[in-house]
């Protein structure tokens, strides 16, 4: 571990967002059922292999494609660019890492052109395009607009035994740190990074990998996410629900999370903040600070740090694991010998009736 990945000499691609991903579900009908009847994505197109969804403002072809395959996993993490030119840096750039690429002029899915797909250092399958069929925006269909509306795909959080190395490679490319979790030994946890001006783009979480810890989709508002909840106990499916609702001290969100028919873990997500100053910055959390993950305190289950997603490489086989052999969040925070506080030794600020004391 720690091997750093060398900077190319050729520029970075300049990306703008994280825009779709790809994932493979095993039950087409019931991944349907999922994410249109109960979460409420927008269906653009579908056939008997695939679903193209987008959330309520969007107006790229699609944020969401489920695609039917025999093991549940995830094809791509894909990213919009500047420009179609992007598209040539971007291929140069991992092919002077020495990464597997591959172009398709046609696009990798359906509403998405020129592209290309990359196994990058981490061992994700990153794609990269700007080239795409636009539709409708729905932002004043209020007819469609439902109680626990999906307004955006925010970011995605990916799993890797190095975070302080993955964190460098995409600083390299372009990614800036909004929050990481450290100790006081500085070794690094997480680390959330942007493109556009929100807290990120995509997260990078410490543990076995590379896995997709979980893809986030933006509500307007704490109440659609309440919504969700009251919909989930209406139907019975409340056992999908792995953490929440409640308030992230990290990013500042309001969150969900909740596992589809194949156990992809999907974060519903509102109320992080500005980041777009060239100054903004980072703010980093002790790993033992019990409120960081949960700002009231709340306990995080420990399959949120044990179970993810797999990925596939470029022919569709899953990746290999690669063992985190440092010290992980879960045995520090939440392990037989873990401690945590609320209030930092030496900074025992209260409240009382009302009155600081």
């Amino acid at each position: 571990m720690n091997n750093v990945i060398p900077k190319p000499s050729v520029p970075a691609p300049d990306i703008v967002r994280c825009a779709y991903m790809e994932i493979v579900v095993t039950d087409l009908a019931k991944s349907r059922e999922f994410y249109v009847d109960l979460l409420g994505l927008h269906v653009t197109e579908e056939d008997e292999n695939n679903i193209y969804l987008r959330s309520f403002e969007e107006f790229i072809h699609h944020n969401l494609v489920l695609r039917k395959g025999p093991i549940a996993a995830v094809a791509a993490f894909a990213y919009r660019v500047k420009s179609p030119a992007e598209v040539d840096a971007a291929e140069a750039y991992y092919k002077e890492l020495g990464c597997r690429t591959e172009r398709r002029t046609e696009g990798f899915t359906k509403g998405i052109g020129d592209s290309v797909r990359v196994e990058d250092p981490l061992g994700f399958p990153y794609e990269f395009f700007y080239e795409t069929e636009h539709v409708e925006r729905l932002t004043q269909r209020y007819d469609l607009y439902s109680a626990g509306e999906l307004v955006r795909l925010d970011h995605f959080n990916q799993v890797t035994p190095d975070v302080p190395r993955g964190r460098k490679y995409l600083e390299d490319l372009g990614f800036r740190v909004s929050e990481d979790i450290k100790d006081s030994d500085g070794v690094t946890y997480a680390a959330w990074m942007h493109r556009k001006q929100t807290v990120h783009d995509t997260a990078l979480t410490g543990g076995d990998g590379p896995r997709m810890h979980h893809v986030a989709f933006a509500t307007h508002e704490k109440h659609n996410i309440i919504q969700i909840c009251d919909k989930m106990g209406a139907l019975r499916i409340s056992d999908r629900i792995e953490r929440g609702p409640g308030r992230h001290g990290v990013s500042n969100a309001f969150y969900l999370y909740i596992l589809d028919p194949d156990g992809h873990r999907i974060e519903i997500y509102t109320q992080d903040y500005y980041t777009g100053d060239p100054d903004n910055p980072t703010i980093t959390w002790d790993v033992h600070d019990n409120q960081r993950r949960d700002w009231w305190g709340n306990p995080v289950v420990p399959s949120w740090y044990t179970e993810a997603s797999l990925v596939l490489d470029l022919d569709g086989n899953p990746q290999p694991l690669v063992l985190r052999t440092d010290s992980s969040e879960m045995a520090v925070t939440i392990g037989a010998d873990g401690f945590a506080y609320t209030r930092e030794p030496g900074n025992e600020r209260g409240f009382k009736l009302g009155a600081q004391v």
